[in-house]
């Protein structure tokens, strides 16, 4: 982020793996722990709940673009992070509530959201990536939601909005499996808007935004809104059930020893 693009940070108050670039009527927030693939940790967590209401406050903000730092879009929950719910139930409780206001609030923000999907964008960072209004993908992202693999409901992921966007014959082979979507095959789902090379997806992305600053402000927030209204209408009872049934597999045996497993591949 050069030239004319400047740290908007003093005007935002979030920890430093979220940033708020501006450029003009257009905000860039970028998911920055590009060493970590974005992974989500605590901090960052509570920020992507925190920021819409934020940006929703930046008077001359008109566009919002999410995109990633580095190779990543998100790789989604840090593990070091997510292995501590095992054994502490407020921090695994809190982290459901966090999840359920990131999907809230995006919901209610009035500005359009393009998102710029630059790499992997896996379980909370495929759910951030489809939630937005606009999904450009680059040609070498992918989407997954990998909740089941490791003994979870997907219930603050695709269960509850992949049925919304895609036909649910196409998306439950994904969800029971957790497999990469590519990107010409999230196109194909209705998971993403279009594709883009890796070097045009940021240019790409800011040419929209600014033909969508230069729309006419209040058709195009309340276009989003009566265009939201259907998802949350949809999404109200999905959401629920999904947070309890995820909260439930939080618990299990199964989801502790295939989390350490994991934790421990990692290593």
């Amino acid at each position: 982020m050069t030239g004319q693009r400047e740290d908007a940070g003093e005007l935002y108050d979030l920890p430093g793996e979220l940033t708020v670039q501006h450029d003009g009527p257009v905000r860039t927030v970028v998911i920055n722990r590009p060493e970590e693939l974005n992974a989500v940790n605590k901090p960052l967590h509570w920020a992507l709940a925190n920021v819409w209401r934020q940006l929703a406050a930046d008077r001359e903000a008109k566009v919002v673009i999410l995109t990633g730092a580095g190779r990543a879009f998100s790789a989604g929950g840090d593990l070091d992070w997510i292995v501590t719910f095992l054994d502490d139930e407020a921090a695994r409780e809190e982290s459901l509530r966090e999840g359920a206001q990131i999907i809230e609030e995006m919901l209610r923000f009035p500005l359009p959201v393009l998102a710029a999907v630059n790499g992997a964008a896996v379980g909370l960072g495929c759910s951030l990536a489809v939630l937005c209004d606009v999904v450009l993908m680059s040609e070498t992202a992918h989407l997954a939601d990998p909740h089941v693999s490791v003994g979870l409901v997907a219930g603050d992921g695709g269960a509850a909005f992949w049925p919304l966007l895609t036909p649910i014959l196409r998306s439950r082979e994904f969800l029971f499996t957790g497999d990469r979507i590519r990107a010409p095959m999230a196109v194909e789902l209705g998971l993403a808007s279009r594709l883009t090379s890796p070097d045009e997806l940021l240019p790409e992305a800011r040419r929209l935004a600014g033909r969508l600053a230069a729309q006419p402000a209040e058709a195009l927030r309340g276009t989003k809104r009566v265009v939201n209204m259907h998802l949350s209408e949809a999404l109200s009872g999905a959401m629920q059930a999904g947070f309890a049934a995820e909260s439930v597999t939080m618990r299990t045996r199964e989801h502790r020893e295939r989390l350490l497993a994991l934790r421990r591949k990692a290593g």
